[in-house]
């Protein structure tokens, strides 16, 4: 075999080998506010094939694009057989920018994005064998992850109503009454129950004659071990003393009550208890002390009693008392309660009144309160007077107790104050 044949043999392996021609698209791409674009280039293509009669089968690629930087080698198709172009989608931040078509001819030299760009009218171009239709859920980065993260419908959802997440995973509606609050377990009943009350001073019912051991108590207690049986004050001892089943208290042959012996019970109800029972049945002092001293020429708060909520019911009584001493004599002095935003009292005082002193009372209404006050002083008279407070008082209510002098050299010192609640 001589030299000429054996550089054909190797000329024509290498052309065999050697693969399609490519052409280089390299570009810095940017995005409107100035910033390099970063993400990922899809580029994809039907079959076809290329000027060396290579064939070219239907695939895609995907090119990193950082700080900008795209560079990429593909085959030209402007001389394909059938005459395409190329799909190009731009991904970044997880989602697709936007999509383009390009056209790419053979040339020896990079080309840039605009050189390859195929400029559609009307959104489509009949020589664009590669176009894209609808965006399919697959080309989101991620989106098929989160939706199948996402709780789906169940067969009771329906809308204007509380969803929860049944025990598969799905969202379902809460049934029940407009008014019923939902429990974390997405079921639904009435709102809130019945907190638990108390009885005290209950008289047991039944004869007291020595020989006579079964008294009945007014209502079931809740718990049990709550029940207080006072024999003429001393405390009988459940098992010793006596035994109880319902509301019956059974005493032991030696602990029998005699004549003239007194029988109190005290014990707590469940909230579903409808016997009459008081929620704090005896008097309670909410707040007392001494207070602040002022030189302010404005009220300036001395004391303040913050009721919480639940502690007031209708048909309780709050007693406030209240004592100021006035040191200095260059001023009068002034002094006012307030029932929330009401006031309930004011009085101003002159430079003689030594001491200034004052009470006011709230009943307690289903609604608000009705407020009676008095008030007096070393020389400032008696006074009374009465008002209607609509302050709402079932999330708390705050009692202010404020004073001031007319000069800053003088002092207003709020001596004691006292707030107390009877049932």
């Amino acid at each position: 075999m001589n030299s000429r044949t054996i550089f054909a043999a190797l000329w024509l392996a290498r052309a065999a080998f050697a693969g399609p021609p490519l052409t280089t698209i390299q570009d810095v791409l940017y995005k409107a506010d100035g910033t390099r674009f970063n993400g990922a280039l899809t580029i994809s293509w039907n079959s076809f094939q290329a000027v060396d009669n290579s064939a070219i089968v239907t695939q895609s690629t995907t090119v990193k694009v950082v700080d900008g930087n795209l560079r990429v080698q593909l085959v030209p198709n402007t001389t394909a057989n059938p005459a395409g172009a190329y799909s190009v989608t731009y991904n970044s931040d997880g989602r697709i920018q936007f999509q383009e078509r390009w056209a790419v001819p053979s040339s020896g030299q990079a080309l840039r994005v605009r050189d390859v760009r195929v400029a559609s009218a009307g959104g489509s171009s009949s020589a664009d064998t590669g176009a894209v239709g609808p965006i399919q859920e697959a080309d989101v980065v991620g989106l098929i992850a989160d939706l199948g993260a996402r709780p789906a419908r169940g067969p009771s959802f329906a809308a204007g109503r509380v969803a929860m997440v049944n025990n598969t995973g799905l969202l379902e509606s809460v049934t029940g009454a407009a008014s019923d609050c939902v429990r974390v377990d997405g079921s639904s009943g009435p709102c809130g129950a019945l907190p638990p009350s108390f009885v005290d001073g209950d008289a047991p019912a039944g004869i007291v004659d020595g020989a006579n051991g079964s008294f009945t108590i007014s209502a079931v207690p809740d718990p049990v071990s709550s029940l207080a049986i006072y024999r003429n004050g001393l405390l009988q001892k459940a098992g010793s003393d006596y035994t109880f089943s319902g509301r019956t208290v059974q005493f032991v042959a030696s602990a029998i009550p005699q004549p003239g012996d007194t029988l109190l019970a005290s014990y707590r109800l469940g909230g579903a208890e409808t016997a009459a029972a008081q929620f704090y049945p005896t008097p309670q002092v909410l707040c007392s002390g001494t207070g602040a001293a002022t030189s302010s020429l404005s009220l300036a708060s001395v004391a303040r009693c913050a009721i919480p909520a639940g502690v007031l019911a209708p048909g309780d009584r709050l007693d406030i008392r209240f004592d100021f001493e006035h040191q200095g004599t260059a001023s009068g002095v002034s002094a006012e309660v307030r029932w929330g935003n009401t006031v309930a009292l004011h009085r101003d005082g002159v430079a003689s009144d030594v001491l200034v002193t004052g009470r006011a009372e709230a009943a307690i209404l289903a609604a608000g309160a009705q407020l009676s006050v008095q008030s007096w002083g070393t020389t400032l008279p008696f006074a009374t007077s009465v008002a209607s407070a609509s302050d709402p008082y079932s999330n708390g209510i705050s009692i202010d107790i404020q004073g001031k002098v007319g000069d800053a050299s003088d002092l207003l010192v709020l001596r004691q104050f006292t707030v107390v609640r009877f049932p």
